[in-house]
């Protein structure tokens, strides 16, 4: 008996074992298991004040999952957990989980050529600078073709996409690339976007939402509580319960790790955070140094759309966050500021700032919109008007100086990155503020 039980020890740590999250809800139901914030510690007096900061930047619904069970569920006006919204630009990270699937099952491999799915001529380039652009360049956002020519960086015809570089060499947030790998994944699968989608993923973790056309885009439309599903099911490695949606341990690795050099965070169309640097969307090329949101765990990631749909993981917090939403101030395609904003304001919910009060000594500003290009606003947590507010240069050189504003004019500078450092109140705070 003791032998057996030895070789069955032996046995067990012969493998790794992986942990899941606790919980799951069900796939059919609204049966979806709750956890008060007192059991867990948090500071529960905090709750109103972060509702208010959601209702005031315009939130429609919010949800937030501690290990798969709902922690905080909120909605605004008259939207419920029964309405539905658009993903917006959040859809690409369940695009790129359907790109992994459609490898893994042999339909197609990212090192190919756009070409092969979409035929030549699908660009303005020529034959040879066409070909080279691959799936893994669409993933990327590195794909070579201009993101400022075109009057709409959507566009998806053949006109609209013009040679800027060879593939693989620029980092631009071009949506139109990104667009056309529906296009692809339809004609290597042979099935509709929908139906790839609603076998693959949907129907397996109760993600009842389609991909519904919106001019040049394609976007996904979902209520909150499948949008969490979703992250859940990102926060589980792709795993539900026992059914691995993507078994592929590389590719699911690739999605959330930096996946080039140009932009340290960015993955395979989902953002990361805790990297030394970022770039950011509108047509700079300029690398911003310190994380994306630095207010949050560095291990989040997110998927983060127009107007601020958001879908946030922390695996070290087993948190999932979730905002659906009108824009809280900025229309920028990725409100990677408000996404910092967000965590800054839940982190104090959950007491991770460990901050009892929240005193003179924290500012928590925000500016918007950024990038900019003729006027800056910065907003404080209470509301008030900022003693003073400077602009430096990269080269630590004070450009503007404002006194009793909560505004800044900066159509005059050049385009590029500053340092905005705001003083309220014997406190400061600085902050990165792209000009273009």
């Amino acid at each position: 008996m003791k032998i057996r039980l030895l070789l069955l020890v032996f046995w067990l740590f012969q493998f790794p074992v992986f942990a899941q999250q606790d919980y799951f809800p069900p796939i059919t139901g609204g049966d979806w298991q709750t956890i008060s914030p007192d059991s867990l510690g948090w500071c529960s007096d905090r709750i109103d004040s972060l509702y208010t900061f959601l209702e005031t930047s315009n939130t429609k619904g919010f949800i937030v999952l501690k290990d798969g069970k709902i922690v905080l569920e909120k909605y605004f006006g008259t939207f419920t957990k029964d309405s539905t919204w658009y993903w917006a630009s959040s859809s690409k990270a369940l695009t790129a989980l359907l790109v992994g699937i459609a490898q893994e099952e042999g339909f197609l491999k990212v090192s190919d050529s756009t070409s092969k799915y979409l035929g030549t001529g699908w660009t303005s380039c020529t034959p040879e600078q066409e070909g080279k652009i691959t799936i893994w360049n669409q993933l990327t956002m590195t794909n070579g073709l201009d993101d400022v020519a075109p009057e709409d960086n959507h566009c998806t015809i053949d006109t609209c996409l013009l040679y800027k570089a060879p593939a693989g060499t620029r980092w631009a947030y071009h949506n139109a690339p990104y667009t056309l790998l529906e296009n692809v994944v339809s004609e290597a699968t042979g099935r509709s976007y929908n139906a790839f989608t609603r076998s693959r993923v949907g129907s397996k973790i109760g993600l009842n939402g389609i991909w519904y056309p919106s001019g040049f885009n394609n976007i996904f439309v979902s209520n909150v509580r499948e949008y969490a599903r979703f992250g859940l099911l990102a926060a589980n490695n792709f795993i539900w319960q026992t059914d691995t949606i993507l078994k592929d341990s590389a590719y699911k690795k690739q999605m959330v790790s930096t996946s080039q050099e140009l932009n340290k965070s960015y993955g395979y169309l989902w953002w990361l955070n805790g990297k030394s640097s970022y770039m950011i969307p509108g047509g700079s090329q300029f690398v911003i140094p310190g994380m994306l949101a630095p207010d949050a765990p560095a291990d989040m990631f997110a998927g983060i759309g127009k107007n601020g749909q958001i879908v946030s993981i922390s695996k070290s917090e087993g948190i999932v966050l979730v905002r659906m939403g009108n824009t809280p101030g900025t229309t920028v395609d990725v409100p990677t500021q408000y996404t910092n904003d967000l965590w800054r304001e839940f982190q104090k919910v959950n007491c991770a700032t460990g901050l009892k009060e929240v005193g003179m000594a924290t500012l928590n500003a925000s500016v918007y919109p950024n990038p900019a290009s003729t006027k800056a606003i910065i907003t404080l947590q209470s509301g008030k008007i900022p003693e003073s507010i400077d602009v430096y240069d990269t080269y630590g050189r004070l450009l503007l100086h404002e006194t009793n504003t909560n505004q800044v004019h900066i159509h005059e500078l050049e385009n590029g990155l500053y340092t905005v450092v705001i003083t309220h109140q014997r406190a400061t705070q600085s902050l990165k503020l792209v000009k273009q």
